[in-house]
């Protein structure tokens, strides 16, 4: 091979190098902008996150502190809700499984 098709390949070599040098840079500088954005991001949600805006509001006292009636009701209140819910998803059920059933009907011909 004649010395200047070496001298080209050296220098194609380099230029490649140097490029791919400052791509890389490139990249990595905007990914560091990128985590650090992020990073702010977060760091200012964990901050809102540890305010403690309910400091000043009183809290209920504790259930197994009140009188047995109120610890009743309120369970016998929690489990109306769930038959309530569980009633409701039978219902959107059986409607669904109605459309389907209409759906799949055939017309007799």
């Amino acid at each position: 091979m004649p010395w200047w098709i070496w001298l080209v390949l050296a220098a194609f070599w380099l230029a490649m190098l140097i490029i791919g040098a400052v791509y890389a840079i490139r990249h990595a500088v905007r990914a560091a902008r990128i985590a650090s954005a992020l990073g702010n991001q977060v760091s200012k949600r964990m901050a809102r996150m540890t305010v403690d805006t309910d400091a000043h509001a009183p809290r209920p006292a504790a259930m197994f502190t009140r009188p047995l009636e109120e610890a009743s009701n309120a369970y016998a209140d929690a489990h109306a809700g769930v038959i309530r819910r569980r009633q409701a998803r039978r219902e959107r059920y059986a409607r669904t499984w109605e459309q389907w059933e209409q759906f799949n009907d055939l017309p007799n011909a």
